[in-house]
């Protein structure tokens, strides 16, 4: 066997002469290689780092969709081609109705509410004028009716007739004539008949208009050339007087037209 001279103990340098090196600590050279091995792992790691978030400059240039969209694990397909995909929507609207929208039917065309005193007539309150001969009852005294006494029209249990006429200064309105051919006008405010003298003011005077009233059956009659005032009866004279709203003028001025 060959004769290997073993290294001589440091601990007796005296027996070979070899001394041992004092200028550096023990275990020096095994840092200085672990420490640069560390210095190059965190070298490369910030190296990685840096190129892993390096921002692009432009679209992705490679032939594969990315997968960044999907979990990892799971399989990506690539984005339908432009001759597969779903058509676009129609430019032109929708006419069907939306299931929040409601049809809404036509506004009807509203109709003009008369102002206090002012009221339409009702159909079938309102006769049409015609050539027939009417008597004119009160709604509160039934059992009286228009009669003309001394010139002057009042409200008596015997009852005259007149003939209804569409009225001389309108014609939606009424004129009422006596059997010996006047007609019954206001004068001072006082209903009377007096003979037709062919002025307009007469024509206007004789002229009333058939308005709606509170009572079922019957009608209020307006002056054409003082609206706002109606015929009523006051201790039993037919007299013209402005529009109330108390239920003794209301009464007062409503009259039914009977055969």
């Amino acid at each position: 066997m060959p004769n290997n001279k073993s290294r001589p103990p440091q601990a007796r340098p005296w027996e070979s002469g070899w001394a041992p090196e004092t200028s550096r600590t023990p275990g020096t050279r095994r840092l200085w290689l672990a420490g640069a091995l560390a210095l190059a792992t965190i070298g490369a790691c910030v190296t990685a780092i840096a190129v892993t978030h390096k921002p692009t400059d432009g679209p992705s240039q490679s032939a594969f969709p990315s997968t960044s969209a999907y979990p990892p694990g799971l399989i990506s397909f690539a984005t339908p081609s432009a001759s597969t995909a779903s058509p676009a929507p129609s430019a032109e609207p929708d006419s069907r109705p939306s299931a929040h929208s409601k049809t809404r039917a036509p506004r009807p065309t509203p109709t003009p509410t008369p102002s206090r005193g002012h009221a339409e007539p009702s159909a079938s309150s309102a006769p049409e004028p015609a050539t027939a001969w009417r008597s004119v009852r009160s709604v509160n005294y039934p059992d009286r009716s228009w009669q003309v006494s001394d010139g002057l029209v009042r409200l008596t249990t015997s009852a005259d007739t007149f003939k209804l006429l569409k009225g001389l200064a309108e014609p939606s309105c009424y004129s009422f004539a006596t059997a010996d051919g006047s007609y019954l006008r206001h004068r001072e405010f006082l209903l009377r008949a007096e003979p037709d003298d062919g002025s307009a003011l007469f024509a206007q005077d004789a002229t009333f208009c058939p308005r709606a009233s509170s009572h079922s059956g019957a009608i209020m009659l307006e002056s054409v050339n003082f609206p706002g005032r109606y015929l009523r009866h006051r201790n039993f004279q037919l007299r013209l007087d402005p529009h109330q709203s108390s239920e003794l003028y209301l009464a007062d001025s409503a009259f039914r037209l009977t055969g």
